[in-house]
């Protein structure tokens, strides 16, 4: 699966069902651009364990909000509806395999 953009109109819906990154960045964001191709790597790596998903904040502060994010990036790990995990700022590959592991 690739990675998704959502919104505040469809995050509850993507984040509803099995194992879910939420990556909340900005463009204007350095260490949001650096966590990027990790992400992208994650996802073609495992892709049957974990969907990923991007939202903007700067376009979708609802969601953020609701989610009390004041850092980005933020990546909240959602099990079918519920947070079970979150990490602030720039995570190593390694990291992230870990945690999404450790749910899986």
């Amino acid at each position: 699966m690739a990675i998704v953009n959502v919104t505040d109109q469809n995050f509850s819906k993507e984040t509803a069902e099995g194992l879910v990154l939420a990556d909340f960045w900005a463009p204007w964001c350095g260490p949001c651009k650096m966590i990027a191709p990790v992400l992208e790597e994650i996802d073609g790596e495992m892709e049957e364990k974990v969907q990923i998903v991007k939202l903007d904040v700067d376009e979708n502060q609802e969601t953020a909000g609701k989610f009390g994010v004041m850092s980005i990036p933020t990546l909240l790990l959602f099990k079918d509806g519920n947070v079970v995990d979150q990490v602030i700022g720039f995570q190593p590959k390694e990291a992230l395999v870990e945690l999404i592991n450790k749910h899986a």
